[in-house]
This record gives structure tokens, C-alpha cells and sequence, in this order.
């Protein structure tokens, strides 16, 4: 039981956009100003929610990730001509290979010091297949995001187990909220900051924001020309018969009309801003689903697995990342679209002020609903020959 119920829709919504407003308003303060508003908006979140004044899932956040996500993009996109992006991309898809190999080999470290082969014993799987499937599981969680997750439970067969399977969504909620206020933070850490190249990502177009005149018009032409290309978007999506492809096609659409219009889509005014806005309510969303005492009680081993694998992830990606001479906020964005998706990696980079890395940010994060599920498959497969 909750102080609010599950199916209390408007007071769930409330709760949501007064955490995000919260968060912006905290961030104007001397410690919010260090953690951002992003984190803020996570760590209030996951507080409410296991304190059980919300709940860890309802049809009120299913509504954040099924309307406020996929138009988030098109209001983030409005300016991104990809005339002035194909360079950030190029380096945004390296920084994401590196992001790949260092979640592949945490995986690989964390399974060869754990014994994890009791873990989802209520499946009718060998005890070594069990530790493969779970390897193959947060290889592709972790390159992917939730459609790759979801994908390899039933691949691997750990979806039978109802039990495994919910402590294991809730261990991959939680350190997937956690790592993204950890990565949001790391730009602000002038001694890490320091060690990387420095490159303007659209930082001083973000200060300027404000000279554009924000109307009642303008946001409300925003808001209906984002929902269009969603529809749009949905449509043909379902004509190819793939729904994975959903934020491709949205992406397609919206860099498209931005290159070849560019002048019009830029009249769109404060549809970034309000994208950011959302952003928040979509963080928020996500770290409810946080459920601390469902992951301590059935597979508290998992957490040990995610923690070894996210701090390899980590080193690896700042580590390599800095002998390519990547910026920070490549790195950063790169590692979000990995772990968490396609849709908090624009979210991050727009709230970070971050322009020039949105759209390479959606690409990238696609790229990883392409590649998760074939290098999670692949680590299954390896580990369960070994």
C-alpha cells in the first residue's frame, strides 16, 4: 500500500511535474547547482517512492513513457540540421563503441569473480546456462536499454522466473537511475573535467536560449507539430511491422525536416525548453520504478553484479574514451544512450545544454537497440559453451 494509490492518476502526474519543478528550482542553489537537476529529480524520485508515498509502477507513468518520451525527440530536434552535426556523430558512434566494450567487459569481469548459477533457480535451466543468461541479460540492458532487456529474457529463458526476473528489473531500474545522476555529475568535477579536450557542444547557444521569443503561440505550434511527427512516425513504423524502429523513424522524420527546412522549424520557439521540462517528468518517472526492498530481498547478489559492471563500464569508457581524445560530455551522453536509451540521452544532453550532441545522442541510442540484442545474444552463447 501507498500513500497514493496506483490508480490515483492526477495526483500520481502531480507528484511527478513537482518533483521536476523542484529540481529546477534546487539546481539554482549552491549544492543543486553541483548534483543538476537531472540527479535531483532522480534521487527525489526514488526517495518518494520506496518511502511507498507513490508507487514503483502505475498507468500514470506508463503515460510519461508512452507520450511524454516519443515526443520529447521532435521538440529536441527542431534545430538539429544535420549540415552542422555529421561530425559530432561520427565521434558520438566511436564513443559509444567504447561505451559497448567497456559494458561487455564488465560483464565479463563481474561473472568470473560472482558465482551467479543459483540465481533464478525457479527456472528449469541448468545452473550454467542460468549464470550465461544472466551475463547476456545486462550485456544487453546495458548496450541497448529496456528493449534489449526485454527481448533477452526470453531469449535466455530467465523471463519463466517471475520472481528473478521482477528483482532483476528492479536492480537494472535502480543502478540505472543511480548511474545517470552519477554521469550527469562528472563534467561538474573540475579535476576529471580538466584531463578531458574541451570542445563547445552548443553550451553558449543554450545561454542565448532566452533572446527567443517564447509565445503562447509558439509553444503551443511546438507541442502540435512534435505530436504530428509522432503520429506520423507511428504510422509508418507500423506499416514496417518492426516497433523497435520507433525512434528511428521519429528521428528520421524530424532531422529531415530541420535539414531541409531549417529556417521554419527554427521558428518553433521554446520547444526545446519545454522538452527539457518533460525530461524531468520522464526522470522522475523512471526512478520510481526503483523498488530497494523487492531487489535486497530476492537477488541481492545482482547488486554486486550491476556495481562491478558499471564501474568497469566506467573506467573503460574514460580511460579509452580520453586516449581518443573524446570530450566529457561525448562520453557522458555516449554511456547514457548505452545504459539507459535512446530517449534519456537527448534528455541529458538538452538539459546539460549540451545542442550539438541531441541528435547524435537519439542515433547513437538507436544504433544500441540494433546492437544490444545481437552482442547479449553473442556473450549468452559464449558463456554457455564455457
Amino acid at each position: 500500500m501507498t500513500l497514493i494509490s496506483p490508480d490515483n492518476d492526477l495526483a500520481l502526474m502531480a507528484v511527478l511535474f513537482v518533483i521536476a519543478g523542484v529540481a529546477f528550482l534546487a539546481e539554482k542553489t549552491r549544492v543543486g547547482s553541483h548534483l543538476t537537476g537531472a540527479v535531483i529529480a532522480l534521487l527525489s524520485a526514488i526517495v518518494i517512492a520506496n518511502l511507498r508515498i507513490i508507487p514503483h509502477s502505475a498507468p500514470a507513468f506508463d503515460f510519461v513513457f508512452s507520450y511524454f518520451v516519443p515526443v520529447l525527440i521532435p521538440l529536441f530536434l527542431f534545430k538539429a540540421d544535420l549540415r552542422h552535426m555529421l561530425f559530432e556523430t561520427t565521434r558520438m558512434t566511436g564513443a559509444f563503441l567504447i561505451a559497448s566494450a567497456g559494458t561487455v567487459i564488465g560483464v565479463i569481469v563481474a561473472v568470473s569473480f560472482l558465482d551467479l548459477g543459483d540465481l533464478a533457480a525457479a527456472a528449469d535451466i541448468d545452473p550454467a546456462l542460468r549464470e550465461a543468461g544472466i551475463a547476456g541479460l545486462f550485456t544487453a540492458t546495458y548496450i541497448g536499454g529496456s528493449v534489449n532487456y526485454a527481448a533477452l529474457g526470453e531469449i535466455t529463458g530467465l523471463s519463466t522466473d517471475a520472481s528473478f526476473f521482477s528483482a532483476a528489473t528492479a536492480t537494472d531500474n535502480l543502478f540505472s537511475a543511480v548511474f545517470l545522476g552519477v554521469i550527469a555529475m562528472l563534467p561538474g568535477w573540475n579535476w576529471l573535467a580538466r584531463r578531458f579536450s574541451r570542445h563547445d557542444h552548443g553550451e553558449a547557444q543554450a545561454a542565448e536560449g532566452g533572446r527567443e521569443p517564447i509565445t503562447a503561440a509558439s509553444l503551443t505550434l511546438a507541442m502540435a507539430t512534435a505530436i504530428s511527427f509522432v503520429a506520423i512516425g507511428d504510422y509508418i513504423t507500423s506499416l514496417t511491422g518492426v516497433p523497435s524502429l520507433r525512434y528511428a523513424v521519429i528521428t528520421v522524420l524530424v532531422v529531415t525536416a530541420a535539414t531541409a527546412f531549417p529556417g521554419l522549424m527554427s521558428r518553433l520557439h521554446g520547444g526545446f525548453e519545454l522538452g527539457v521540462g518533460l525530461a524531468f517528468v520522464f526522470f522522475a518517472a523512471i526512478a520510481a520504478g526503483a523498488n530497494l526492498i523487492a531487489m535486497v530481498r530476492i537477488a541481492p547478489l545482482l547488486i554486486v553484479l550491476v556495481l562491478i559492471l558499471l564501474s568497469v563500464h566506467l573506467v573503460v569508457l574514460l580511460g579509452v574514451g580520453r586516449l581518443f581524445r573524446l570530450t566529457l560530455p561525448e562520453l557522458v551522453t555516449a554511456s547514457n544512450a548505452a545504459v539507459l536509451g535512446a530517449t534519456t540521452a537527448p534528455a541529458l544532453a538538452a538539459a546539460k545544454g549540451w545542442h550539438d550532441l541531441v541528435t547524435p545522442g537519439v542515433l547513437v541510442g538507436v544504433l544500441g537497440y540494433a546492437l544490444g540484442t545481437l552482442i547479449g545474444t553473442a556473450v549468452f552463447h559464449v558463456f554457455g559453451l564455457m
